[in-house]
């Protein structure tokens, strides 16, 4: 046997070898110590300017500076986030792509039927990112009232004047919107869009009337006065805008509607990245850099585990099924 002829098996051997470590104990361990070893791809399934883009960029900016690798923002709008989230769950299970989702996720399988991923079974819940508040923001140009008392007396005379933008059929915009005309008995048209970003631009610009954001998109245009903010929901007014009242403060007790943005990873992804991941996303998110980002947006860092934060997931998807049947919403 020629020298030439046996350096294909020394090869096949060195491969065995190499696929056996690998498959070992200790070559996983390996493996989730070097991670991330190149640049990994995060899937934003809304185009730029919404909330989780707001979120997954200042992210992405950390993480990069923390490990010495690019978090890849790979935005791809569609459907409520479906799109998105249907591509993430069909890539390699190894650590290298992520997904950002959201509550719309939570919301998705009650509002399309048809939907080729399930959220619980394709993907592996990692960790809650930031938990949001809902808020109520108007183009004061377009809506004449002052404070919400004026909006709502506003709303009631003139039904279906006015209209509101969404990230989407399907998305917390949507079912917020749907939820406040149901306790408040007034109607305003629905405008999905394609994410939060671009139905933002249209707010700030007059071609939509209000929005029932959650407020890591809306802070920055709230800040600079380009839209109004008349409410937050839920029973406490949030710390980043103080003088923006509560429901429960303007008679809405039960209007409770809460953003939050996760990490998934696809299902198969080894369990010790999957650890890797936490930990390195549990300690950007405690880093002040992030905490400030997060203030700023009116956010809270999730603070569960992966246990709890999976439980939390089905729960999420079992009451937004009853949101969608008790509002009565739609495909439009």
């Amino acid at each position: 046997m020629t020298p030439s002829s046996r350096l294909p098996r020394r090869q096949f051997l060195a491969a065995g070898a190499a696929s056996a470590w690998a498959l070992s104990p200790l070559g996983a361990l390996a493996q989730a110590s070097a991670w991330p070893a190149k640049p990994v791809n995060l899937v934003v399934p809304f185009p730029a300017g919404g909330g989780t883009d707001a979120f997954a960029r200042p992210l992405a900016a950390q993480f990069s500076k923390a490990t010495g690798k690019t978090l890849v923002i790979d935005n791809r709008g569609g459907a409520g986030g479906t799109v998105g989230a249907s591509f993430a769950a069909k890539a390699a299970p190894d650590g290298y792509t992520l997904f950002m989702g959201a509550v719309h996720h939570a919301i998705a399988p009650s509002m399309y039927p048809r939907l080729d991923y399930d959220i619980e079974k394709d993907f592996i819940p990692l960790f809650l990112l930031a938990n949001v508040p809902q808020v109520v923001v108007v183009n004061p140009k377009t809506v004449p009232a002052a404070n919400f008392a004026q909006f709502l007396e506003f709303v009631k005379r003139n039904p279906a004047k006015l209209n509101y933008g969404s990230a989407g059929a399907g998305t917390s915009h949507h079912l917020a919107g749907e939820l406040f005309k149901q306790q408040t008995g007034t109607f305003i048209t629905h405008i999905p869009y394609r994410g939060a970003g671009p139905a933002l631009q249209d707010l700030i610009g007059g071609q939509v009337d209000m929005m029932f954001d959650g407020l890591g998109s809306s802070a920055a245009h709230i800040k600079a006065g380009r839209i109004k903010a008349l409410m937050v929901s839920g029973h406490k007014r949030n710390p980043a805008f103080p003088d923006v009242p509560c429901a429960a403060e303007v008679g809405l007790p039960d209007y409770t509607v809460t953003t939050w943005y996760a990490l998934w990873a696809p299902k198969g992804t080894p369990a010790d990245i999957q650890a890797r991941i936490i930990d390195e996303v549990r300690k950007l998110g405690t880093a002040d850099e992030l905490k400030s980002v997060w203030a700023s947006n009116g956010a809270e860092f999730g603070g569960m585990t992966q246990a709890q934060f999976a439980a939390f997931v089905s729960s999420e998807v079992k009451r937004w099924a009853a949101v969608v049947k008790a509002s009565g919403a739609k495909l439009d």
